[in-house]
């Protein structure tokens, strides 16, 4: 079983698999001093690598040797070439649409059905093959918590996945928040979040600022906090206690949240699954309101679709 795991994480270290990512395939094989220096690196991701070795090694409370060997252990053949990754990763994550647009070879600019087909089909291939079971799992157990309260939350784009997950918690579950994409309830909705929440928070490249300040707040609150993010990491990912990251890779200059929606699907699933008959009756409480709502109150004669039109 733990050679087959180690096989998988190798076969999933290719060369476009960030450095944040190795370290989640490998937590599971480092040892105590190794992960010591896993945790300093994600702490501050990705500056903390650009470091040299002995400030590394020093801000992780380690020998420069263990360094030396997380790295190798990440598949890399130097820290110089452990270092060269990191730029290339700080470079695509601030990379922005218009700059995608402008480095897009002409070749990559036909037949968007099938290059769509391969970048979104192969981004969930890749990010399934990539997410640590352990990270989901914990994830899972969390959402099904039914002490806990759950918040979520996104921003410009990825606030749909806040919406679409709190749409399908909601039935499953009481104690759903969703905090609003933008406005003043944005920043009112974190004053009763506090210990027994669980903070679902979205973001994706290129960050948004509040997104991250307001789940930080969460957390210094008390609150446990899941990261939904891409591979290069946002900064809340700094103070999560489960990560989840998604490809987003595009057949267009705007990052794909595909991935991301396939990993949203694989949890509801999961948390059906996990809650058993649980949520039964309450989902058929919502079953029968709705049918309230299509049907008029009790004893109203039933008005025919066409006359409900554009009212």
């Amino acid at each position: 079983m733990v050679m087959a795991a180690r096989t998988a994480a190798m076969a999933a270290m290719t060369p476009d698999v960030t450095v944040a990512e190795r370290l989640r395939l490998r937590l599971g094989e480092l040892t105590p001093a190794e992960r010591k220096v896993a945790r300093a690196l994600l702490a501050d991701y990705p500056v903390g690598g650009l470091e040299p070795i002995a400030r590394l090694s020093a801000a992780a409370g380690v020998s420069a040797p263990t360094v030396v060997r997380l790295v190798s252990k990440l598949a890399f053949d130097s820290y110089a070439g452990f270092q060269q990754s990191l730029k290339s990763e700080v470079s695509a994550r601030l990379s922005s649409p218009l700059e995608m647009h402008a480095g897009r070879p002409e070749a990559a600019r036909g037949d968007a059905l099938r290059r769509a087909e391969t970048l979104l089909c192969g981004g969930i291939r890749s990010s399934f093959a990539r997410l640590p079971p352990a990270e989901f799992e914990q994830a899972v157990r969390l959402l099904a918590e039914p002490r806990h309260r759950l918040a979520l939350i996104g921003g410009r784009f990825s606030s749909m996945l806040a919406e679409y997950l709190a749409a399908h918690l909601r039935i499953l579950r009481p104690g759903v928040q969703l905090i609003p994409a933008a406005g003043a309830g944005r920043m009112s909705s974190m004053l009763d979040v506090g210990r027994r929440h669980v903070l679902v928070a979205f973001d994706y490249r290129r960050y948004q600022h509040d997104t991250i300040r307001l789940a930080t707040t969460a957390r210094e609150q008390g609150a446990t906090v899941i990261a939904f993010t891409d591979p290069y990491l946002s900064p809340l990912a700094a103070h999560a206690d489960v990560i989840l990251t998604t490809s987003v890779q595009s057949p267009s200059p705007f990052d794909a949240l595909t991935p991301a929606v396939a990993l949203v699907e694989a949890l509801i699933a999961a948390l059906v699954d996990r809650l058993g008959d649980g949520p039964r009756a309450r989902m058929a409480r919502y079953d029968a309101i709705a049918h309230g709502m299509v049907d008029g109150p009790p004893g109203a004669a039933a008005v025919p679709p066409s006359r409900m039109e554009n009212r």
